[in-house]
């Protein structure tokens, strides 16, 4: 069960902090944030994991930037199909 609190807790601080670095105006709010955070640490977890940069699996601070990096991606695709 600590695992399920400790990737809702990285994609609260991945959504957030994605939100921070891209701001803008996004439907849905906080659990928009972070449902967009915690798939952007599983899509920066395996993008790092493939490219052999590392893996989103503890609080560091490569896990951190591989998931914010996964949720901006995310972020950015939703505001692309938001708007179409």
């Amino acid at each position: 069960m600590t695992g399920f609190w400790s990737w809702l807790l990285m994609g609260l601080i991945a959504g957030a902090l994605g939100k921070w670095i891209m701001p803008g105006k996004d439907p849905g709010g906080i659990i928009v944030t972070i449902l967009l955070g915690i798939a952007g640490a599983l899509l920066g977890g395996w993008i790092g994991s493939v490219l052999g940069v590392g893996t989103v699996d503890s609080f560091s601070i490569g896990s951190v930037l591989l998931a914010v990096g996964g949720a901006l991606i995310l972020l950015f695709l939703y505001r692309k199909f938001k708007k179409a």
